[in-house]
């Protein structure tokens, strides 16, 4: 069980997999009034840095579920090296359908709703896992300018336009699910280019000590694609936010 290789080679150096910068998710933890003690579930939590430093500097307890066998060894190298590998776990499982022991005081997927097929699906599976008056974290990308094409779409990691909303649409659909939404914080372009083009550097180096690998020609195509991609389409048309949400 793992993710498909491409992202495990091509982020294998990242320790935020999103565009949120280390200042953005610090935002997000001091925008949430996090408390010690806060019990948090992250679902597709990569290689755990939200909720290592927020264990570090919040003192919250937490879990995390991804199903990368890479980025959750990461996790648990991370909360090492921070001192907080009491206050928080990782377990390498697929977080689709997966529910907390213990309810929690906030539910986050940020940024892999797919595990629930979607946003409404994503956020009914966090919710039973979620404490009454608990705060439910979705990470979404949503369009910054609606593209012209289906086809400038599909550059922007979409099958179709309809895949993603305008952001008052998104808050709006929130709000039809019966969610306030009570704080959010947005990704910038710095924060994708520091999501994106840091994968280049990391795909130059493995392409560099894996020259006879199988896999080497999929990762040269990337490398000959991104950065042009990622300064035409994905930059310029995609968004992308957390949402904090309570249920009303």
């Amino acid at each position: 069980m793992d993710i498909p290789r491409i992202f495990n080679v091509t982020e294998s150096a990242h320790r935020i997999h999103n565009p949120f910068t280390d200042a953005k998710l610090a935002a997000l933890g001091a925008a949430l009034r996090l408390e010690p003690e806060t019990r948090i579930l992250d679902l597709g939590s990569g290689s755990g840095e939200m909720l290592c430093t927020w264990a570090r500097d919040y003192k919250i307890v937490g879990t995390g579920v991804d199903m990368s066998s890479l980025f959750s060894e990461q996790a648990k190298l991370r909360a090492q090296e921070l001192g907080v590998e009491k206050r928080v776990s990782f377990i390498h499982s697929d977080a689709a359908g997966y529910v907390a022991d213990e309810k929690c005081d906030v539910a986050a997927c940020v940024g892999a709703t797919w595990i629930g097929g979607g946003v409404a699906g994503t956020i009914d599976l966090l919710k039973k896992s979620l404490k009454d008056n608990g705060i439910i974290l979705v990470g979404e990308p949503y369009w910054r300018q609606l593209p012209e094409t289906e086809e400038i779409a599909k550059k922007c990691f979409a099958n179709s336009v309809s895949d993603f909303l305008m952001l008052p649409e998104l808050i709006e659909h929130f709000q039809k699910l019966r969610y306030d939404v009570v704080e959010m914080v947005l990704a910038d372009q710095e924060g994708w280019d520091r999501y994106e083009a840091a994968k280049w550097l990391t795909m130059r180096r493995w392409l560099k000590a894996n020259p006879n690998d199988d896999f080497a020609k999929e990762v040269r195509a990337e490398l000959d694609a991104a950065p042009k991609r990622h300064v035409k389409y994905t930059r310029e048309y995609l968004g992308w936010g957390v949402f904090a949400l309570m249920p009303r």
